[in-house]
């Protein structure tokens, strides 16, 4: 839907002003006749993207739940005597603490744009930039929030395990925890990519007819 209505706005720059609002034999606009073709592209547009939200907003709720409950669990216990955590001056304790801010931040955020993205009208103009943006923006924020609450817990076992000889075990827990993050922008880097580059380019591009060849290709 973001491919076919960039198309139309090139071709609509490409034709004279006077030429936008004439009418067919069933006394169509363009913009009317591209309505009606593309309402079945509209609505399975709108499907996909609410279902992808809905899915998104779910893993980030949980991030958040799992992030928040983590704060008040500070690793190795406090100090009886004066109640504050035992290695509130070691560099990975602040670690732990700023990454489990950034965290519950970012996935906060990440749940407001998927709020948004659920509560937007689907108009047709709407998937030019607006939506995709959202959802490019959503699974940045999303993948921040998974990043920083794995050196949440990287931190939190170097802490627990520190204390022994070996730092083997920390050392492998921190390799292994890492295999989730390069996964998720693995497989969503694609979508990333033509979602940034598609809203982008028709953001920024100010000559008529600029990129219009370059979207025929996609197809």
């Amino acid at each position: 839907m973001q491919q076919e209505s960039i198309i139309f706005k090139e071709v609509e720059l490409l034709v004279q002003p006077s030429h936008r609002e004439m009418k067919n034999r069933k006394d169509q606009t363009p913009r009317e006749l591209f309505s009606i073709e593309h309402a079945n592209l509209l609505r399975k547009g709108e499907e996909w993207v609410r279902n992808t939200a809905t899915q998104c907003m779910l893993v980030a709720t949980i991030i958040a739940t799992v992030v928040f409950a983590a704060i008040f669990s500070v690793p190795a216990g406090d100090n009886d005597e004066e109640g504050i955590p035992t290695h509130w001056r070691n560099v990975v304790f602040r670690m732990f603490a700023v990454s489990e801010a950034m965290a519950l931040s970012f996935s906060l955020i990440s749940i407001l744009i998927y709020l948004s993205i659920l509560t937007a009208p689907y108009v047709e103009k709407e998937f030019l930039s607006l939506l995709p943006l959202r959802l490019v923006f959503g699974l940045l924020t999303l993948c921040i929030s998974i990043a920083t609450m794995m050196l949440a817990f990287v931190s939190s076992f170097f802490l627990a395990y520190n204390h022994h000889r070996s730092n083997f075990i920390p050392i492998i827990s921190a390799v292994s925890v890492t295999f989730p993050l390069f996964v998720f922008w693995y497989l969503q880097s694609e979508l990333l990519r033509d979602l940034s580059y598609l809203s982008f380019r028709f953001m920024f591009s100010t000559k008529p007819g600029k990129g219009w060849k370059t979207q025929i290709k996609l197809y």
